[in-house]
């Protein structure tokens, strides 16, 4: 199975950053560090002062910090350097240290875990990230709609005969689609996209664990 591994470095100015990225960049590196940074077909990339190494195993990305560092200490520069590993189900990078989950439950637990974090912040905010767009044939059927969504404790809006559903995350927001397609009439249109609505929060029954 294909891993996502990657090496942040951090430097202490932007201008040395720049030097740094481009000798990675233009692989304008001494004969040994090309071969162990070419040869294992890593990604870099630069942001400002950051610099992003992408590698397909933890081996290659020690390798990339082994010569980082050298790289470092034979210009001068001091930076602060992080191995971190993508993590599917949580969907976003995390310290190598941290275990992958290994079970269902481990899964599970994981995504509660991101999405309460999501359910903290929309009730810091009142925003979703996400949103179920149903788009209905007849204004009396968004009103019935919107009444089963809030007896049912979802976050919900409408305009004229389009009902928008706030959810904490992409998945929830599929699972919410999946639920309330059976009971929609027919010429519905359902669609799960990003949200730019501002939802009044309140107590979100449905999302307990």
């Amino acid at each position: 199975m294909s891993e996502e591994w990657r090496l942040e470095v951090e430097l202490d100015e932007e201008r040395h950053g720049y030097s740094l990225g481009e000798r990675l960049r233009s692989h304008s590196l001494d004969d040994e560090a090309r071969e162990r940074l070419e040869n294992r077909r890593v990604i870099v990339t630069r942001d400002g002062s950051r610099i992003f190494v992408y590698a397909d195993t933890e081996a290659t990305a020690r390798e990339a910090e082994r010569v980082l560092r050298e790289l470092l200490e034979a210009d001068d520069l001091s930076a602060d350097i992080w191995v971190s590993r993508w993590h599917p189900d949580a969907e976003t990078w995390k310290d190598a240290a941290e275990p992958m989950p290994q079970t269902e439950a481990d899964r599970i637990a994981e995504y509660r875990g991101r999405e309460a974090a999501a359910l903290e912040r929309a009730e810091r905010t009142g925003e979703m990230p996400f949103e179920v767009r149903v788009d209905l044939p007849k204004l009396t059927d968004a009103l019935t709609l919107v009444d089963e969504t809030r007896e049912r404790g979802y976050p919900v809006e409408r305009r004229w005969r389009h009902v928008l559903i706030g959810a904490p995350t992409e998945e929830r927001a599929a699972e919410i689609a999946a639920e309330i397609r059976p009971t929609l009439p027919e010429g519905t249109e359902v669609e799960v996209e990003a949200s730019g609505v501002r939802f009044p929060f309140f107590s979100v029954l449905g999302w307990s664990s």
